[in-house]
């Protein structure tokens, strides 16, 4: 298992330990693999929107 895994399996969310998995490891697996697959997906979909922000917004000009 790679180190991102690893920290997804430690950081599950609350409803994915609700879940009820016994391999939070592979668990977390699979939830990149969908994260990845989404995000590869070239087609914009309504339902299927990724955003690609920055955490910082370039101010505005005065």
């Amino acid at each position: 298992m790679d180190d991102r895994t690893q920290r997804r399996a430690d950081h599950l969310l609350p409803e994915e330990r609700a879940a009820g998995s016994d391999d939070a490891e592979a668990q977390a697996e699979a939830i990149l693999d969908d994260s990845d697959a989404r995000e590869a997906y070239a087609e914009p979909a309504p339902d299927l929107r990724i955003d690609h922000r920055r955490s910082a917004v370039d101010p505005i000009p005065e």
